[in-house]
């Protein structure tokens, strides 16, 4: 069974992320699915999505090869965004998993947000009975405390 969950939303960015994020099972699926793939590494890609709704999941390498971190190899990440813009779609979110914790961003994701305007979806694989996807805002230059938004997800 997948868990999506929000608390915290808020409004601002692009108004493809207003409101939950709509994310069909065979989707959250294939997040899943990538996850359990990479161990024991992180994975990592983007989400392809039309006013809040995901429609493709586009999975990329994680160059860093590394369970605590990701790094998207930017020739492959280029490609993939300009996949997305030529196919009319909007980038809903960048992905990645955890696979020892919890479904929240960490310090590190946090700094590492380059797009202010796009959420940031972690499948954690923690409990592999109970897989767990969440989105954020994040905003690494607000003060503490405010550099993390979370925005309700809909799975189904």
């Amino acid at each position: 069974m997948l868990e999506g969950r929000g608390r915290d939303a808020t409004g601002g960015g692009r108004p493809v992320a207003f409101g939950p994020v709509r994310l069909s099972s065979e989707l959250a699926q294939e997040l899943v699915a990538h996850a359990i793939r990479d161990l024991p590494n992180e994975c990592c890609g983007l989400i392809a999505g039309r006013g809040g709704t995901a429609v493709r999941v586009l999975p990329a390498t994680n160059s860093e090869g590394s369970p605590f971190m990701y790094v998207m190899d930017p020739q492959e990440q280029l490609r993939m965004m300009d996949e997305i813009d030529e196919s009319g779609d909007d980038l809903l979110a960048v992905y990645h998993s955890h696979t020892r914790s919890a479904a929240y961003p960490s310090r590190t994701d946090v700094e590492l947000a380059f797009f202010p305007d796009t959420l940031y979806v972690i499948v954690s694989i923690a409990d592999r009975d109970v897989p767990d996807i969440r989105a954020f805002r994040l905003s690494r230059g607000a003060p503490e405390g405010e550099q993390i938004h979370e925005e309700e997800v809909l799975i189904g």
